[in-house]
């Protein structure tokens, strides 16, 4: 089965950032720093400490994560959002709380006029997160196959 997930890139905080998300969210975090790869040697020592790749799995969703930036170095921007579809509103209440500490709250939890409790916000990582539970449980996709 295809499977999207998101990726994060960050610049030297990716191992703060993510135990940050494991203990906001739960899941399962899996570490490789560039010191554990193949490419160690060839490395300066400041640099082994820097994630290659970061994998926290919960529930049937992954996000991934890596201190590897491009040239042009990190640039946060607004067009991107990790929306988080939560089991129950503990959950959605809970996970919007941990992850707004130390961040901003850019859209409160409401309930929508469709029938979803729904929040937003910025973390001090510079991410933005789309929280959601459906309240209704009888959602209907708009477009079908």
């Amino acid at each position: 089965m295809t499977q999207l997930q998101s990726y994060l890139s960050f610049n030297g905080n990716c191992l703060e950032a993510m135990r940050f998300y494991q203990q906001a969210l739960g899941g399962q975090l899996t570490l490789q720093t560039l010191g554990d790869s193949p490419m160690t040697e060839a490395l300066p020592e400041r640099m082994k400490t820097c994630i290659l790749q970061a994998v926290l799995i919960k529930d049937g969703w992954t996000l991934l994560g890596s201190d590897m930036v491009s040239e042009e170095g990190l640039i946060h921007g607004n067009a991107i959002a990790i929306c988080l579809n939560c089991s129950s509103e503990e959950e959605t209440r809970l996970s919007y709380a941990r992850l707004a500490d130390g961040g901003k709250a850019t859209h409160p939890l409401e309930n929508t006029h469709w029938g979803t409790l729904f929040g937003g916000l910025t973390d001090k990582f510079g991410n933005h997160w789309l929280l959601q539970y459906d309240q209704t449980k009888h959602w209907q996709p708009i477009c079908e196959n």
